[in-house]
């Protein structure tokens, strides 16, 4: 899946912002002067011992809270899943990098709910040195992710 053609074909606008290589969403804002809130981290979790995996999209900001997830999926054992298991699952993506088109990858999408409220997000997108500017509005409807609270401040 190439996120550019993916939209392309969905007729949704986006912007494509070249940056120099970046492996974490924190710097991705800071490189791109973007407040980290608005830069959308996608972390692949694994459910119920890898009978199901998730994309998890929230903002740069903030971590996941594995319970929250677990009450999202009806209590379901929620885990990290591993960078070996992201590029089984995404081998068309450089390794370390999801793009949050879970449908994509016959994967569920879900979305921490303070993502809704931003008219756009950045995310990366099949690599490590182009980020995708879109309208939230867009990208929840071309996706129809769960919506839920699951991420908190870190300590």
């Amino acid at each position: 899946m190439n996120v550019q053609e993916f939209l392309s074909e969905k007729h949704v606008g986006y912007e494509t912002i070249a940056h120099r290589n970046m492996y974490d969403a924190q710097r991705l804002a800071q490189e791109l002067h973007t407040p980290g809130r608005e830069v959308a981290k996608t972390v692949l979790l694994r459910a119920d011992s890898g009978y199901a995996y998730i994309v998890a999209v929230l903002p740069a900001t903030k971590t996941i809270d594995f319970d929250k997830v677990s009450v999202a999926y009806g209590g379901s054992k929620i885990e990290l899943a591993t960078e070996i298991e992201i590029k089984e699952h995404c081998p068309d993506c450089e390794m370390g990098t999801l793009p949050p088109f879970g449908s994509q990858y016959d994967m569920k999408t879900l979305v921490e709910e303070s993502l809704t409220n931003d008219e756009e997000i950045v995310f990366e997108g099949n690599n490590h040195h182009e980020a995708i500017r879109m309208r939230y509005e867009d990208f929840h409807r071309v996706e129809e992710p769960l919506v839920a609270r699951f991420a908190v401040q870190p300590d």
